[in-house]
């Protein structure tokens, strides 16, 4: 059963630069086996090496996925469908932030959710079929991500993984987390490096350590062309920090973490694409390669 509804318009989705796929309304646009069937392999299981038995308590084991945005950059593709839920090479876009979770032993995972949520909440459902656990928070208005942040300070009490659901990150999160360890940091973000950091959260940095954090600079301004991945390691402490009502962790938490000295970067070389817009949509669709294996 399509989780559409019936009235749902033909959806223009872009493979590639000014080529559009028409879908029509009971189309379905994800595969029986993952529509279904997916569980991933326990053997998929990224193992922390030289870390014999059991490994859970040096490793994440819970993650927030922000999947409650407008999508108001997409313009007709989201009038009636989530951003999280649209198609990329046959899956969810969220899809792969789940399994990015289910590679590394996360296996309690919160969405939070607020456009067309519950779209989001009948193909994932618990995250059984997933192999994960799913809960999800349901903003009653749009919070931002540092307010639907807040709504879980009771859940998070060790160190967690944070990530925004529309963008993939081919990322070695137990790497990210051994750095995160090794720092005073409230925070950890990871980085990566574009030619046009402008349009992104972009960081000055020492060292490992973000000394200034900027959300969308000016051209020409930016301290560097190091960029807000969208993916986190945070403490619990530093929800506390985060003020209450609409905030957002990158205007309202990082920056006052970078001035105490409390912020943290992790530089990764791996696959990053941006879906927010349709021309970063078709761009993700046609060159994505899936998530690197690690041993």
């Amino acid at each position: 059963m399509s989780i559409y509804p019936k009235n749902l318009p033909i959806q223009h989705v872009p493979l590639s630069d000014g080529i559009y796929v028409e879908r029509k309304p009971d189309e379905k646009i994800f595969d029986n086996k993952l529509d279904h069937e997916r569980v991933f392999e326990p053997e998929k299981i990224y193992e922390p090496s030289g870390i014999a038995n059991d490994s859970s308590h040096h490793r994440l084991r819970k993650a927030l996925i922000m999947a409650g945005g407008f999508g108001t950059r997409m313009k007709e593709l989201t009038d009636n469908v989530p951003k999280p839920m649209l198609s990329l090479q046959g899956r969810p876009i969220l899809e792969y932030s789940i399994e990015l979770c289910k590679r590394f032993g996360i296996s309690d995972i919160a969405i939070s959710i607020y456009h067309f949520g519950d779209m989001i909440k009948e193909y994932f459902g618990d995250g059984t079929r997933f192999g994960v656990r799913i809960v999800y928070v349901e903003e009653k208005e749009p919070l931002g991500t540092g307010g639907a942040l807040r709504l879980f300070k009771e859940w998070f009490t060790e160190p967690f993984m944070m990530c925004n659901a529309d963008e993939l990150k081919d990322i070695n999160l137990q790497e990210m987390y051994n750095h995160h360890m090794m720092s005073s940091s409230l925070a950890t973000i990871a980085l990566t490096k574009v030619d046009d950091p402008s349009q992104y959260g972009v960081v000055d940095l020492q060292g490992n350590q973000i000394l200034k954090f900027v959300e969308k600079p000016p051209r020409g301004e930016e301290p560097s062309n190091y960029i807000n991945a969208g993916l986190y390691i945070l403490e619990p402490d530093a929800i506390k920090l985060i003020p209450e009502g609409f905030t957002m962790v990158e205007k309202d938490l990082f920056p006052q973490l970078a001035k105490n000295g409390k912020l943290n970067g992790y530089k990764f070389e791996g696959q990053w694409f941006d879906t927010g817009t349709p021309q970063r949509y078709a761009q993700t669709e046609k060159n994505w390669k899936g998530f690197t294996e690690y041993h």
